[in-house]
């Protein structure tokens, strides 16, 4: 069964940092669009990141481009999230999301995602 399983969320201060994780289990091949998307309460969902595991190739959101990091361990079958610099704006439900088989080439949006994870939460205080 394949799934994908988000961890890391907490609660920080502004200006503080947190590392999201996201495994993807039941599924070996190492092709594939990684995605990170966010949803505050009331907004609209936000593409935060995206990863091709096939050959590292990352995309940004406008509003975390260069506070945010998207990385993998293929061998873990991982997808990480480094968040600097956090913003009481950050706060949110954080998600992963994979296309498989997929390249990533900046979409986040109008595109099919296969798995969707459970979500974490991640809350940023002024």
């Amino acid at each position: 069964q394949t799934q994908l399983v988000e961890s890391g969320g907490g609660s920080v201060q502004a200006g503080g940092s947190l590392r999201l994780s996201c495994v993807l289990s039941g599924y070996t091949y190492s092709r594939n669009c990684m995605g990170w998307f966010r949803q505050a309460p009331g907004k609209e969902r936000e593409g935060v990141a995206l990863i091709f595991t096939g050959d590292g190739s990352t995309y940004y959101g406008d509003s975390v481009k260069g506070r945010f990091t998207i990385s993998q361990d293929n061998a873990k079958n991982t997808v990480y999230l480094q968040m600097n610099s956090l913003k009481p704006g950050d706060t949110a439900m954080y998600y992963c999301a994979t296309d498989l088989m997929t390249r990533c080439d900046d979409v986040f949006f109008g595109r099919t995602w296969d798995y969707w994870g459970q979500g974490t939460q991640v809350t940023v205080s002024s």
